[in-house]
């Protein structure tokens, strides 16, 4: 992201220069809390209705709508069209749903990106949504093959030899599963490894959690989120912020239990981000159509890479190794840098991922590049707080970094801002 004045040249030649009018997301919010009787299109149309009350974008001018989900609700497959609908677009505008784990809306974006870029369309509509408080549970394989043959079945006597086959068994539910498919270990593992691996104490990520709350905290009371707008729960009381930010002691996160390796692991509910519900949505255009249409952009959107790597051992170890790439398809280095934007899955993460873009020999042995990238100052990093704290609804968070950064720019002068997320499947 980048400030609409440069000190570089901004788009390469012959390439349109793509900007970002708005973004907005309804709270974030604990899941189990004020929206557990929604459903997922729920919150991706308060967001979207939320952009247009902010923008006064006229519906019809939106030329396509692209929302992320990764549990996905089987009602509303593709949750974009349905929440476009709900909020009142035109039936006439083409949405599709993305998903590529915790940086599904950020795919979202760069997909909207594409479509800019292409010539296909001028505006597009970007965004992600999360409701952890009801996923999909679903019957055993072996009750689900039981119910299709029953439904097929066309005599009483075939429809009675298929039930009295069912056994005890068949009615145990299944989860969506919370470990990589790839590897079957959870994310909370790979991240209390990280931890070890890269010699991050409990201490230090318990005093990185307590930063990003605290500064959450203050970012709130100072009313510098400005990205959230209301969201009128059906039935229920407006929500106007955040619920997830509680600034604790040391004292007491000291005391939590480790969550996922037990005794000795360093990875504690106090530490990582927690189940979240919400949803966020961006306005994209070619900057002619925004200065067109009166509107003042936020922040370019400048360049963007995806990288992949080993899931197991280096799951979370994403914002390491695409960092020197993105900087170097832009022509920046990290000094250039004035505002970061990660997302904190745990505390570990982060710090190991500061560590390891600070190491030559991880650079050297590990990413085939000569030196390090560097890791960024603190003084620029997270500084409103962060998915620890914030909340981390999985698909809307990439939104929300895009839209923090670009208001950091602005509030504190920069020119240059940085957005990095690890993702499930090391990506």
């Amino acid at each position: 992201a980048v400030q609409p004045k440069s000190k570089k040249t901004l788009a390469k030649s012959g390439v349109k220069n793509i900007v970002v009018v708005e973004g907005v997301r309804i709270p974030f919010l604990q899941s189990g809390t004020s929206y557990a009787d929604l459903m997922p299109h729920d919150l991706a149309r308060g967001a979207l209705q939320g952009l247009l009350n902010r923008t006064s974008v006229p519906r019809d001018v939106v030329d396509y709508i692209v929302y992320g989900t990764v549990i996905q609700e089987v009602k509303t497959s593709n949750v974009a069209r349905e929440a476009a609908l709900g909020a009142g677009f035109s039936d006439k505008t083409p949405a599709h749903t993305v998903t590529m784990a915790c940086i599904s809306s950020n795919q979202a974006m760069t997909t909207g990106v594409g479509l800019i870029a292409a010539g296909q369309c001028d505006v597009v509509v970007a965004g992600g949504v999360e409701l952890m408080s009801d996923v999909p549970i679903r019957h055993s394989r072996k009750m689900r093959k039981t119910m299709l043959t029953l439904n097929r079945a066309k005599t009483l006597g075939q429809k009675l030899a298929l039930i009295s086959k069912i056994r005890p068994d068949y009615f145990a539910p299944e989860l969506p599963a919370v470990a990589e498919f790839s590897t079957s270990e959870t994310m909370g593992h790979s991240a209390d490894r990280l931890a070890a691996a890269f010699s991050i104490s409990r201490l230090e990520q318990d005093e990185y959690a307590l930063r990003s709350h605290t500064l959450a905290k203050k970012a709130q009371d100072g009313g510098l989120l400005q990205d959230v707008v209301p969201f009128k729960v059906p039935g229920k009381d407006t929500v106007s912020k955040d619920n997830g930010i509680r600034p604790s002691s040391m004292e007491q996160m000291g005391k939590l239990k480790p969550a996922f390796v037990r005794p000795y692991g360093t990875v504690t509910a106090a530490n990582s981000s927690f189940l979240t519900d919400g949803a966020s949505a961006v306005l994209l255009m070619s900057e002619e159509k925004a200065l067109a249409m009166g509107y003042k952009p936020k922040a370019y959107l400048r360049d963007f890479v995806y990288v992949s790597q080993d899931p197991k051992d280096q799951l979370l170890l994403g914002p390491t190794y695409a960092t020197p790439k993105v900087l170097e398809k832009a022509g920046l280095t990290l000094d250039d840098i004035d505002v970061f934007e990660f997302h904190e899955a745990f505390a570990g993460q982060i710090l190991a991922n500061l560590k390891a873009m600070d190491s030559d020999w991880f650079a050297q042995n590990y990413m085939g590049r000569k030196s390090k990238v560097g890791a960024p100052p603190l003084e620029k990093f997270n500084t409103w707080g962060g998915s620890l704290s914030l909340g981390h609804p999985f698909a809307a968070t990439g939104c929300r970094l895009v839209i923090t950064a670009a208001h950091r720019l602005k509030k504190e002068g920069g020119q240059y801002a940085l957005v990095a997320a690890c993702a499930a499947g090391g990506q």
